[in-house]
């Protein structure tokens, strides 16, 4: 089903905006927008995931901690 909502344009500097409805935002920080034959679609682009955002991280440069398990129980065998 289509819905359509005739909006404002406006000047921000040089560039023309649009301002979306709140009921109609979109769930991202950046979107694409298409132009094909005098339709412009905006397209939200989906945000990245946790593993996707620990990867631009740097990596720490702390040695990791010398642990040992010699005071827990031993395990229980899962073949008894």
């Amino acid at each position: 089903m289509s819905d359509e909502r005739r909006v404002h344009l406006f000047r921000n500097g040089r560039n023309q905006a649009i301002r979306i409805p709140r009921d109609w935002e979109l769930d991202a920080d950046e979107a694409l927008l298409r132009r094909e034959d005098g339709v412009l679609t905006v397209v939200p682009v989906p945000r990245n995931g946790l593993l996707a955002w620990l990867a631009t991280l740097e990596p720490l440069d702390v040695p990791f901690p010398d642990v040992t398990d010699d005071d827990l129980l031993p395990l229980d065998d899962p073949e008894a």
